[in-house]
């Protein structure tokens, strides 16, 4: 892929993502992953219509978390019974938005929503347990504490509903898990959990959502999941499952795992200056963009994987900034690179998740960047750069006259 070539072509700050790493990843997952379990894209990860249509082609579900993102995942092509919709904070245009496209199930999260939606009569609907168990080895822990999200375990009781049925139960332990012994465990205890739970309501288990979280290495220290002790491990649990369970549909909710390594953030340097001994370079964009390489949610302030796109000379020590007007817009700290010019462009990788959706593009008014999608040599622009017009576009002046 020919960098420089989409820079001059899209400009700068710009996202890469290749429709062939893609591929690779899904391709190796789904070799590794039991037959039984169904594999949904969480498009918080990356809301791109293009990257999602692109999983879409694969045989990617859908799990959203409002309501631009079901319009997203439709417009995709997704078709409706392989959407599942998620939050704890689901207003009622979102679960009639769910109900009139006939999605798989709305994932309940309070008592009170269950009877929301049976109030519109919503056909389908399951549960999210917040289980009485915690999960190790996650960035983000989302179980086994007192959280907004789901029903806790303990608090299950029966629940009276006129028209809507209750199909199944979901939890979702954690993000960014790297050992596959932690995966496996969380899997088995919420296979386990709903087994439990479904007795308790006396409801079948048409599906189980047993989440997510696989992990992405981003740092110098961390290594890859290793995919074929994880598939291995699952297989192991699951198995008994289906032959106890075998009409039941079993889920495995994906974001991170599936874009990240497929995605590249590029800026070009327009300042390269020193500063009582360190070296800085001033590029384009920066955390405004990709809040992630500084720091949000479960990471912390270590580098994501830079590189240096138009120079392979000596190296020198630099930290990468943005343009903005905050000594927190650094995107790479110390990092070794060959030496850089102004006008050099330099690249963040395994920049495909939590970009520019879990970035403040408006901050300082610069807007969000454009997004470009390579597909069998071609590049396609998948989201027009923001412009002053756009940014104004949408605010009111008054006149105080």
């Amino acid at each position: 892929m020919n960098f420089e070539e989409l820079a001059e072509e899209f400009g700068t700050p710009l996202f890469v993502y290749d429709t062939a790493e893609l591929h690779r990843v899904h391709q190796r997952l789904r070799g590794e992953l039991p037959d039984s379990v169904d594999v949904l894209y969480s498009l918080k990860a990356n809301p791109n219509v293009s990257v999602c249509a692109y999983l879409r082609s694969l045989g990617v579900g859908a799990e959203v978390s409002s309501h631009a993102e079901l319009a997203t995942a439709l417009k995709a092509g997704v078709r409706p019974e392989d959407i599942i919709f998620l939050g704890p904070g689901k207003d009622i245009t979102e679960l009639q938005a769910c109900v009139d496209a006939g999605i798989h199930a709305v994932v309940c999260e309070s008592v009170e929503e269950l009877h929301q939606l049976d109030d519109i009569a919503g056909p389908r609907a399951m549960i999210r347990i917040n289980p009485s168990f915690g999960a190790k080895g996650s960035g983000l822990t989302m179980g086994g504490k007192p959280r907004q999200f789901g029903i806790d375990q303990e608090a299950v009781g029966k629940i009276d509903l006129t028209t809507t049925r209750i199909i199944g139960v979901h939890a979702y332990m954690g993000t960014r898990f790297l050992d596959h012994d932690d995966i496996v465990r969380n899997t088995a205890e919420i296979l386990a959990m709903a087994e439990e739970v479904a007795g308790a309501l006396g409801i079948p288990l048409e599906t189980v959502d047993f989440g997510g979280g696989l992990g992405v290495a981003y740092f110098d220290n961390e290594t890859d999941l290793d995919l074929s002790a994880l598939g291995a491990g699952l297989r192991e649990v699951i198995e008994p499952f289906t032959r106890r369970h075998p009409e039941t549909r079993l889920i495995m909710e994906l974001g991170r795992y599936l874009t990240a390594t497929a995605g590249t953030y590029v800026v070009r340097a327009r300042y390269v200056k020193q500063s009582r001994g360190d070296w800085f370079v001033v590029a384009d964009g920066g955390t405004n963009h990709h809040m992630a390489a500084v720091g949000i949610g479960s990471f912390v302030k270590r580098n994501f994987p830079v590189r240096h796109l138009t120079n392979d000379g000596s190296r020198r020590q630099y930290t990468v900034t943005g343009p903005l007007c905050t000594p927190n817009d650094v995107i790479a700290k110390k990092v070794e690179l060959p030496e850089v010019r102004p006008g050099d462009l330099l690249a963040v990788g395994r920049s495909g998740a939590y970009g520019p959706t879990a970035s403040p593009g408006l901050f300082l008014s610069h807007g969000y960047p454009a997004e470009v999608i390579v597909h069998n040599g071609q590049a396609h622009l998948v989201r027009q750069r923001d412009t002053v017009q756009d940014l104004l576009a949408r605010q009111t002046l008054v006149d105080f006259r």
